[in-house]
C-alpha cells in the first residue's frame, strides 16, 4: 500500500494506449510480469508473452515510441523470430535489403564497397542478408502487434523502486502527473535500456570498455542531390584532422541515416550542428540537408551486466548488454533475448513448469551476449568483417541443461540437440509453420513418432519423410526454434519422457497433430 493508501495487484495489461497514466486493472495477487521499457526488446517480450495468455504490464516513461533510426539492420535470425511473432509481413513491407556501399574521398567517388556478404536464401535458410528497417518502424509494428494480441503499454510511466519478497514483488511507478502507484507482480524484466533504472534498483555491476574514443553522431536527414542508390562512405582525414561518416538511405522515407565522428570535442546534436557537421565530414553543404527529424549523440561501449537475474528479475537488452553499432547486433541479440525468456516465463506462470527453468535464461543468454559484444567490438576496429556469425542463425545452445543429445557416432557437422531448427517442406507442411505458436513441436523425420507422447504441454506433433538437413531420427523444438532434445527413432521415447518430466505438464493436455501447412 503506498502513501495514498492504494495498491494495485496486476498481471499485466490493460495499461492506457497513448499519452497518460493509464494504469493497469486489479488482478490476482501474485500473477503477471512487468515488462519495464517500450524499445524493441520490451515490445518483442510482451507480443511473446501476450501471444501465450500472460498479460504482461509494460510501462515506458517516455510519452511515445522511440521516434529515431538507430538499431536499423534487421538480422536473418530475427527475421525468422519476427515470423513466428506474426510482424514479418509488416518489417518486411517497411524495410529493403541494405545498399551496396560507395566510398568516397574529398568530393570524388572512389568506387563501391560490399557491406555484407551476399548470401542466397536456402531451404533451410530463408532470409540470408540483413533486412534495413529504421527502429522506429520496427516497433511501430511490434505495437502494433501487441495491441492485435490485446496488450497495451502505459506511456509517461517511469519506475521508481522494486522490491522482491517470496510470493511476488512489488513495484513503486510513477506516473505523468508524478503521483506514485505501487503494483503487484510475479516477476519484472529490464529492458529499459543502457542507464537501465531496473538494473541500479537491483544492484547489478556491468563491465566494459570504451570501444572508440571518439563520440559519434547519429541522425535521421533528408538531403538533396544525394541519391538512394548506395550506403555513402566517407574516410576519414589521413592527418586524423576529421573523423568517419556514412549516409545509409532509410527505405521507403526519403531520409538518410546519418553517423559520423567528432573529433572536435562532444557534438551537441542540434540541427544546425548537424547540418555543419555533415557538411564537415563530407562534400555535401549544410544548405542541402533539408531536415533534420532526429538526432543523438553517444560514445561507442562494450560492457555486459555481470548477471542478468536477481531473484524476481530480469535484465533483457541494452540493459544486459551495450554493444557497438558497427556489427549490426545490438537489436538483434537484444530481441533474442525476449525470445528466450518470454515461452520460460510464460511456461512457469502458466503451465506449471519449475521456477528453475528461468535459471536457463541468463544460462543460455549471457554468453551469446557476449560473443556478440567481442564480435561487434572487432568489427568495430576493422579486426573482423560482417560475415556469418552477424547473421546469427549459427547460434546454438548445445551447453545448455535444456538440451540433450542422445545419438551417436553422428558424422561431423551433424543437426545435434541445441542448434536452430532449420526451415524446409515436406509432405505438404512447412517446418515454419509447423513451429510457429507458443507450442513445442515433435517432429519425426523418416521414423515413426512414439506411440507415448510426453507430457509437455501444447505439444504438437508432424512425422515427415527424409530430409538430409535433420537426418533420421526423432526432434523435440522448443518453443523459441531450437532443438531441445534428439533421438534415432520411437525407441528412445523411455528418454524423451525423462527429459520432460522437470516440466511437470499439467494433467490432461493432449498433442496436437500437425495440418497440413501449405
Amino acid at each position: 500500500m503506498d502513501a495514498y493508501g492504494v495498491t494495485d495487484t496486476v498481471g499485466g495489461a490493460k495499461a492506457g494506449r497513448g499519452q497518460g497514466r493509464g494504469w493497469p486493472e486489479a488482478e490476482p495477487a501474485g500473477s503477471g510480469v512487468l515488462v519495464v521499457g517500450a524499445g524493441p526488446t520490451g515490445l518483442a517480450l510482451a507480443c511473446d508473452l501476450a501471444r501465450r495468455g500472460v498479460r504482461p504490464l509494460v510501462i515506458e516513461r517516455s510519452a511515445g515510441l522511440f521516434p529515431g533510426s538507430r538499431g536499423k539492420g534487421i538480422q536473418p535470425r530475427t527475421l525468422e523470430v519476427f515470423e513466428d511473432l506474426g510482424i514479418l509481413g509488416a518489417v518486411l513491407d517497411r524495410g529493403g535489403p541494405a545498399p551496396v556501399g560507395m566510398a568516397w574521398r574529398e568530393g570524388v567517388r572512389l568506387g563501391e564497397h560490399r557491406m555484407f556478404e551476399e548470401v542466397a536464401p536456402t531451404e533451410q535458410e530463408p532470409y540470408a542478408e540483413p533486412w534495413l528497417v529504421p527502429q522506429w518502424a520496427t516497433q511501430e509494428a511490434l505495437l502494433a502487434r501487441l495491441h492485435e494480441l490485446g496488450g497495451e503499454v502505459s506511456f509517461g510511466t517511469a519506475l521508481a523502486g522494486l522490491a522482491q519478497d517470496a510470493a511476488g514483488m512489488t513495484a513503486e511507478l510513477t506516473g505523468a502527473d508524478g503521483a506514485p502507484r505501487n503494483v503487484r507482480v510475479r516477476y519484472a524484466v529490464g529492458a529499459d535500456g543502457g542507464r537501465s533504472t531496473v538494473r541500479r534498483l537491483t544492484g547489478i555491476g556491468m563491465t566494459g570498455e570504451r570501444v572508440d574514443p571518439v563520440p559519434l553522431v547519429v541522425a535521421d536527414v533528408a538531403i538533396d542531390g544525394l541519391d538512394r542508390d548506395n550506403w555513402h562512405l566517407f574516410a576519414p582525414a589521413e592527418d586524423g584532422s576529421r573523423g568517419y561518416a556514412a549516409l545509409c538511405p532509410l527505405p521507403h522515407t526519403g531520409l538518410f541515416q546519418f553517423v559520423g565522428q567528432y573529433r572536435g570535442g562532444r557534438a551537441e546534436p542540434a540541427e544546425d550542428e548537424v547540418r555543419a557537421l555533415i557538411a564537415r565530414l563530407t562534400h555535401i553543404h549544410a544548405e542541402d540537408v533539408r531536415e533534420v527529424r532526429w538526432a543523438s549523440d553517444f560514445t561507442v561501449n562494450a560492457a555486459l551486466a555481470d548477471r542478468f537475474r536477481e531473484g524476481r528479475v530480469f535484465l533483457a537488452g541494452d540493459a544486459a548488454h551495450i554493444h557497438s553499432p558497427a556489427g549490426g547486433q545490438g537489436l538483434n541479440t537484444s530481441v533474442q533475448d525476449a525470445y528466450n525468456l518470454g515461452w520460460k516465463l510464460a511456461a512457469v506462470l502458466l503451465d506449471g513448469a519449475p521456477e528453475t527453468l528461468l535459471d536457463t535464461y541468463e544460462h543460455e543468454r549471457r554468453p551469446q551476449a557476449a560473443e556478440m559484444l567481442g564480435l561487434s567490438t572487432r568489427i568495430h576496429r576493422g579486426q573482423d568483417r560482417r560475415g556469418a556469425a552477424t547473421r546469427q542463425l549459427g547460434i546454438h545452445l548445445r551447453e545448455s541443461p535444456l538440451s540433450r543429445e542422445t545419438r551417436t557416432g553422428l558424422p561431423e557437422g551433424s543437426l545435434v540437440a541445441g542448434d536452430r531448427a532449420p526451415d524446409g517442406r515436406r509432405d505438404g507442411i512447412r517446418l515454419f509453420n509447423l513451429y510457429r505458436g507458443p507450442h513445442f513441436t515433435l517432429l519425426a523425420v523418416d521414423t515413426d513418432l512414439p506411440e507415448k507422447l510426453p507430457a509437455l504441454p501444447h505439444l504438437r506433433t508432424a512425422r515427415i519423410g527424409a530430409y538430409a538437413a535433420y537426418g533420421r531420427g526423432l526432434f523435440l523444438i522448443r518453443p523459441d526454434g531450437h532443438i531441445a532434445w534428439a533421438g534415432r527413432s520411437a525407441a528412445d521415447a523411455d528418454d524423451l519422457a525423462d527429459w520432460a518430466a522437470w516440466f511437470a505438464a499439467p494433467t490432461g493436455r493432449t498433442a496436437t497433430p500437425a495440418p497440413a501447412c501449405p
